[in-house]
């Protein structure tokens, strides 16, 4: 077992002329939260979707408990515990939070029949109790379009611990989260993190990385964010505490 979960090496990636990661390292320890920081444009995205399979980089390398991820696809990736959200929350409007959750549990052992059978009891026990641990067990029955923004966030939170991920990445998990969520956002991770969840979390909002604990930016973004806002001293300095 290597002492890193996650490993980033050398990793390229462009868009046409643009270049959004240029060789980026960085390294996850196991039971770590990590906080990748900086601001709009400097490439937190990219590198997650490129992490996870939405689109192959161009150079380097990624490594996931110890296996080589550079040539497997998304649902390959998720299945073996890498699991990530959004910066808009990816829930189903037309559907309760109950059934959000049921349908998110992964499938992986079973035939593809199963996604077509009635929920087994112990998966909606399942469900509402990480609907409790995010703080929406009242909301089990109602839908998930009549919650505000932080509640979705909230809640696609929960589906992703659906399937027991190894490491969670969250893409900006506290924006447009009302600030009075936020310190409850805060908590759910650090208690997913000591049930045994990794997590890497792609933050704008310095605050809530030095909340986080772990005190620790991830190379990944550092430099880019250093150069893309050198008029921001605040930002510097705290980058400059927190980078390698």
């Amino acid at each position: 077992m290597t002492e890193n979960l996650l490993e980033v090496r050398k990793l390229c990636k462009a868009f046409g002329g643009v270049i959004a990661n240029d060789a980026i390292d960085l390294e996850v320890p196991r039971g770590a939260i990590v906080g990748l920081i900086g601001p709009n444009g400097s490439g937190k995205t990219t590198l997650f979707n490129s992490v996870v399979g939405h689109h192959p980089f161009d150079a380097g390398s990624v490594r996931f408990d110890g296996r080589e991820l550079a040539h497997l696809t998304p649902a390959e990736i998720a299945r073996l515990g890498l699991v990530r959200t959004f910066q808009q929350a990816h829930v189903y409007d037309g559907m309760t939070c109950l059934q959000n959750m049921q349908i998110s549990a992964s499938h992986k052992d079973e035939p593809v029949a199963a996604m077509f059978r009635s929920f087994p009891p112990a998966l909606a026990d399942k469900a509402l109790g990480l609907l409790d641990f995010v703080g929406l067990g009242g909301h089990r029955d109602g839908l998930a379009g009549s919650l505000s923004y932080g509640q979705r966030k909230l809640l696609e939170f929960a589906m992703a611990l659906m399937n027991e991920p190894k490491m969670l990445l969250l893409d900006e998990p506290t924006a447009g989260v009302n600030p009075t969520l936020i310190n409850s956002v805060i908590d759910y991770l650090k208690r997913a993190n000591e049930s045994g969840a990794d997590s890497e979390i792609d933050l704008h909002m310095g605050e809530v990385q030095w909340a986080m604990g772990d005190q620790k930016a991830a190379r990944a973004t550092w430099q880019a964010a250093l150069l893309k806002a050198p008029e921001d001293k605040r930002l510097r300095e705290r980058l400059e505490r927190a980078g390698p």
